[in-house]
């Protein structure tokens, strides 16, 4: 049995499961596109090819076999992209839940089907139907559940808005002891510059006090100031637009203190030093370009 146990973003990671690019499927068209950055590729002619994104995950591979990490890897499935695991299901405590996607993204749930198996029955959950919650909204912080959403009255119109409010309502059931704190997070379907996909998409906490910030990813100023207050000014790394844009805020901790980040973050990875992590950098510039990044890519299954 699998003894599932993840209370932070931080602490010293035992097992994973990473994404794959393998058999990643044609090019897909406008109409196909999930996120304003895709479809800017896609457009652009500059959209991702395989091979680049099997080296940039396999970079990442090789920084959790250093570190003596368990990595599962989904089954493939031809045509079929299962690089962002952490939209499918995240682990809060050592409960496993299944994430309500996209209906047409729901074979890369059985992709993990063989892991989940091997965890205890009760320790699974899938929602009701109109409980949307993806992985990339859910961030812990030990006592601490944030959940990114979208309260909007035109919630519904769009594919960008991943969390509703009864995916909170959800987690505040199955975790009462849990302080469960909503940021309404700012949506765009055309400008990937004005769109928080999901709360790493604009905050993610690193070590044991710190944290990356993107401002202008909240719709009330009141989200981003509760988060000021919890961590304090000087403990976080504000991003710029087009940071954002780049996605500095979803990088990936292995432990308190070692960082996996995208190589071509100077700025974020310098402070990130100067603080005193070990910073692992990899490429992954292609894998970016479809609004997804580090994070994105793993699903934690064990923290110690």
């Amino acid at each position: 049995m699998l003894q599932l146990n993840v209370k932070n973003e931080s602490s010293r990671l035992r097992a994973v499961v990473l994404g794959t690019a393998k058999s990643n499927g044609p090019t897909p068209t406008i109409e196909e596109a999930y996120d304003p950055k895709s479809l800017e590729h896609i457009i652009a002619g500059t959209y991702p090819v395989e091979q680049d994104m099997i080296l940039e995950m396999e970079a990442f591979n090789k920084v959790f076999q250093k570190y003596d990490v368990k990595v599962y890897r989904p089954e493939i499935i031809e045509n079929c992209n299962q690089i962002f695991t952490r939209d499918i299901g995240f682990v809060i405590d050592d409960i496993f839940i299944k994430a309500n996607i996209l209906p047409d993204r729901e074979n890369e749930l059985d992709a993990i089907n063989y892991i989940i198996e091997t965890m205890h029955p009760d320790k699974v959950v899938r929602p009701p139907e109109e409980v949307h919650i993806e992985g990339g909204d859910v961030m812990l912080w030990n006592d601490y559940i944030f959940i990114g959403t979208y309260k909007g009255a035109d919630y519904k119109d769009y594919i960008t808005a991943r969390t509703n409010m009864q995916g909170v309502e959800y987690i505040k059931k199955i975790f009462p002891h849990k302080i469960v704190k909503e940021f309404n997070l700012s949506k765009s379907r055309t400008e990937p510059r004005d769109n928080a996909l999901h709360l790493d998409c604009c905050f993610q906490p690193v070590g044991e006090n710190k944290g990356i910030i993107y401002k202008g990813g909240f719709l009330d100023e009141a989200d981003y100031q509760y988060l000021v207050e919890l961590f304090g000014m000087e403990n976080l790394f504000h991003i710029e637009r087009e940071e954002m844009y780049h996605m500095f805020s979803n990088v990936f901790s292995i432990d308190k203190n070692v960082v996996v980040s995208e190589k071509n973050f100077i700025r974020l990875n310098n402070w990130l030093r100067e603080n005193g992590f070990v910073v692992e950098e990899i490429p992954y510039a292609e894998i970016s370009k479809q609004e997804g990044l580090l994070r994105c890519s793993t699903l934690p299954l064990i923290r110690d």
